[in-house]
């Protein structure tokens, strides 16, 4: 198979996928910051909380 070939399926299964809309785009774009920060809030909050009883178990003995 040559590299003339290749190029020319692979412009034909683009042209075969279904894109998102701008709108969708920047609807899951939205999104995914919105998870992303708060996963990372969350884990954030978890070693927080972890860190001070480790301090606290350490301290205590």
């Amino acid at each position: 198979m040559n590299i003339v070939n290749f190029l020319k399926e692979v412009k034909e299964e683009l042209a075969k996928v279904a894109w998102p809309t701008r709108e969708q785009t920047i609807r899951y774009t939205i999104l995914v910051v919105i998870v992303a920060v708060a996963v990372g809030a969350f884990l954030g909050g978890l070693d927080y909380i972890l860190t001070l009883f480790t301090s606290f178990l350490l301290e205590a003995s």
